[in-house]
């Protein structure tokens, strides 16, 4: 029973990331930050250059952390799903590189982000244009 019972915990923590991912994700897509600020939204020294560098990075961080929540869904239950009913040594270790996994796809973002900040922008915050 106790395996079980920690089993469900760590299957419940495992799914707390693509979780967060996927609301964030729409709260994002739908509602992102308006204004510029400290301490909510997609903060980086080239998000923050305009507010139009804001706005983009806002929607798009949304769109990436909600695509990649969704894809994440499935590799964070599937290995638990091969420990069931082993010993909590066993669905801990499975459960900790699950997370580890989660984690690097979600600081993978930034990167993504980062990228389309500078493919649409120059390094002042001004949309390029075509001809750029």
């Amino acid at each position: 029973m106790v395996n079980l019972l920690f089993w469900l915990f760590v299957l419940a923590f495992d799914l707390l990331v693509p979780g967060v991912m996927i609301g964030f994700g729409k709260e994002f897509m739908k509602n992102p930050p308006r204004e510029i600020n400290p301490g909510y939204g997609y903060r980086t020294p080239r998000s923050s250059k305009n507010q139009e560098t804001w706005d983009f990075a806002q929607k798009y961080m949304g769109e990436v952390w909600h695509r990649a929540g969704r894809v994440l869904l499935i590799p964070s239950v599937l290995p638990l799903l091969f420990v069931l009913g082993r010993d909590v040594g066993a669905v801990g270790m499975v459960g900790m590189i699950a997370c580890g996994v989660q984690l690097a796809v979600m600081l993978a973002s930034i990167a993504v982000v980062e990228r389309a900040l500078k493919k649409n922008f120059d390094k002042n915050g001004k949309r390029k244009t075509e001809t750029d």
